[in-house]
């Protein structure tokens, strides 16, 4: 585990810590509540994403074996919403995200924050992981990203596609840039 990354997040969030999801009964409760109200198209919430309440970063099976590189991308996307939070506070943090305007289709607080989030996933992985940038350049992963934003991974958050595509393009051109120059 990268301890230079949970010493920095300890630091700046006191509360932090991480659970794994198959260990807690609300992460157990939200895989069934996603799947009745997704019609059983939203079945990966237990094994392919990682979840963050507050400062508790539930994190999937597959936590365990990956790269050192890989868990430092997924905690800084995570960090990014534990600033959310603090930022705005636990209750208006927490309604925005899963309510405002509306829980799904227009959730425009849900795309924003996300945004927020995936554009660090994205600087972080040209910073740490240059391999990595031909496959952030393809339309099959541009696409992959832009299924969270539009299917049933974040309930439908955001119907205008080649909105969330313009923002896929920007966010990486910029993570590209960012990363040539000199800090």
């Amino acid at each position: 585990m990268p301890t230079f990354m949970l010493r920095e997040l300890q630091e700046e969030f006191p509360a932090f810590c991480l659970v794994a999801k198959a260990d807690s009964r609300l992460m157990r409760f939200l895989d069934v509540l996603l799947r009745v109200i997704t019609f059983g198209t939203a079945r990966g919430f237990m094994t392919n994403f990682i979840t963050t309440i507050g400062y508790t970063v539930y994190v999937n099976k597959g936590w365990d074996d990956s790269s050192e590189v890989g868990k430092i991308i997924v905690l800084r996307h995570e960090r990014v919403h534990m600033r959310q939070r603090r930022k705005y506070g636990s209750f208006l943090f927490s309604l925005m995200y899963l309510l405002l305007p509306v829980p799904c289709v227009f959730a425009y607080f849900r795309m924003k924050f996300e945004m927020e989030a995936y554009a660090e996933t994205l600087r972080a992985i040209v910073e740490l992981n240059e391999g990595a940038i031909p496959t952030l350049k393809t339309y099959g992963h541009k696409q992959y990203v832009v299924s969270f934003f539009t299917g049933p991974a974040y309930f439908w958050t955001w119907p205008f596609r080649r909105r969330v595509e313009a923002w896929y393009d920007a966010s990486l051109k910029k993570a590209l840039v960012s990363a040539r120059s000199p800090v």
